[in-house]
């Protein structure tokens, strides 16, 4: 299988900090990036990190607010002067459509590409995204603004072709496209040999869910069953609940609490307040509950 991989631009929220970039990610799936959020300095970032503007495939944005989508223009202008042409589709909640307009409007004369807008529902999970690798699902969020997350999950991956089981039954090489899609074989005699004898299961299909700006949310959980690695933020320590409560985040228990209920294999947590220096007691508040945690950080890549 290819690489899949999330790249951390930026871990921090609303307010600027010498520690900590305004959130957004790249999700890189064998050739494609995603863009997932776009703060202030993701430009900077994705250069530091080495990450190819010509490849990204589409921008995925969880809400409104500022240090999740003031990036989001540059970027759009930059990969027109890097001499983009294919159409670059943007998703995001209600008001997307609203937030890029003027943009599209400012830039059509000199920008060279289109500008696909895709309002998706952020009341609901449906999917959003699809190609030969990859879907993506949006995943409803509770925040003071319509807010998505969005579940990237690679396809079933095609089955292994046992040769020496082939070769002993007369299998024919032209078959053995039928094969790794899981159908069966029969032979001249009539003899059904079923796929299970002739092929090996390949890899199962990982997954990553991100869990930008919300509240505590255990409707979350069935949705992110299993997951490969979560992202959920974690804005405050516990003892900062009733400003979670206000603002509508969570505390980096929470985020444990969600991974820990839906059996996901890796959390990192990440969206610190301001006021945290130093992050690694948001760290240990998580790893209490969930020990496979991680924290975001500038420049970290976690494979899947």
């Amino acid at each position: 299988m290819g690489d899949f991989r999330v790249h951390i631009l930026g871990c921090g929220s609303a307010l600027p900090t010498m520690q900590h970039y305004p959130t957004s990610q790249v999700v890189e799936l064998r050739d494609k990036l995603f863009v997932v959020d776009c703060g202030e300095g993701a430009q900077r970032q994705l250069r530091r990190q080495r990450l190819d503007f010509g490849r990204i495939v589409g921008v995925f944005i969880s809400h409104l607010h500022g240090d999740h989508c003031y990036g989001l223009y540059g970027l759009l202008s930059t990969m027109g002067m890097l001499g983009r042409r294919r159409a670059l589709p943007v998703y995001g909640p209600r008001g997307i459509d609203k937030f890029l307009a003027p943009f599209i409007e400012e830039s059509r004369s000199y920008l060279g590409y289109d500008i696909e807008v895709h309002v998706v529902d952020d009341r609901t999970s449906s999917v959003c995204y699809e190609d030969r690798s990859v879907t993506v699902t949006t995943l409803p969020l509770e925040h003071r603004t319509p807010c998505t997350g969005y579940l990237f999950r690679e396809k079933v991956t095609e089955r292994h072709i046992d040769r020496a089981s082939c070769d002993f039954y007369g299998v024919p090489r032209s078959y053995y496209t039928a094969l790794r899609e899981g159908a069966d074989f029969t032979t001249e005699e009539g003899k059904v040999i079923p796929c299970e004898r002739l092929t090996r299961q390949g890899k199962a299909p990982r997954s990553y869910a991100y869990c930008s700006d919300t509240a505590y949310l255990p409707s979350l959980v069935p949705l992110l069953r299993d997951v490969s690695l979560l992202y959920h933020e974690a804005t405050f320590l516990s003892d900062r609940l009733a400003r979670a409560k206000e603002t509508a985040h969570s505390t980096a228990e929470q985020a444990a609490r969600i991974a820990q209920a839906a059996g996901v294999e890796r959390l990192v947590i990440g969206h610190y307040s301001a006021r945290y220096i130093d992050i690694q007691p948001l760290l240990e508040e998580a790893q209490a509950v969930f020990p496979e945690t991680v924290a975001a950080d500038e420049g970290m890549i976690l494979e899947l």
